[in-house]
């Protein structure tokens, strides 16, 4: 098993589980009694800030395509589409975030899960490896969030 990481934000640190494998769309990905069960990783939390909405566009049961687009998120930041981090079958999606999606920002490892799925061999990161992906392309996360900010002034 793998050491938990930890990436520093800025005077944020985003922590990451050992047990669990990363998609590079920011969920983390856990199985659970056969299924795939993702989420949304620390860092993708600490980015979107307060969740107010989440609309999924599929049913239970449906099969999605890798990055299909499966829903979308509204934050405190934007709104951003949601999209399928494998091939495979939505077998559910979390009903307790549709009435109140803030246990993502509560629970994002536990009861902020978004969705379970059957997917063969997703093509998932281990802990390290998602964190070398976090840590080349920080730099430029960082200058466009300050963009972003710089625009709003």
């Amino acid at each position: 098993m793998a050491d938990d990481r930890t990436f520093l934000m800025g005077k944020f640190a985003a922590h990451l589980p050992g047990t669990l494998r990363y998609a590079r769309n920011h969920m983390w990905c856990r199985e659970n009694a056969g299924q795939l069960r993702f989420g949304f990783t620390a860092y993708a939390i600490r980015l979107m800030q307060d969740v107010y909405f989440l609309e999924w566009h599929l049913s239970d049961g449906a099969a999605v395509e890798l990055m299909q687009q499966i829903g979308h998120i509204e934050t405190s930041k934007a709104v951003s589409d949601l999209f399928a981090p494998s091939t495979g079958v939505i077998s559910q999606f979390n009903p307790e975030l549709l009435k109140d999606p803030s246990a993502i920002n509560v629970d994002g490892y536990g009861e902020g899960w978004l969705f379970e799925m059957q997917a063969p061999a997703p093509p998932l990161l281990s802990v390290d490896e998602y964190y070398q992906f976090l840590d080349q392309y920080w730099e430029k996360t960082q200058r466009m969030i300050k963009g972003k900010i710089n625009t709003e002034d």
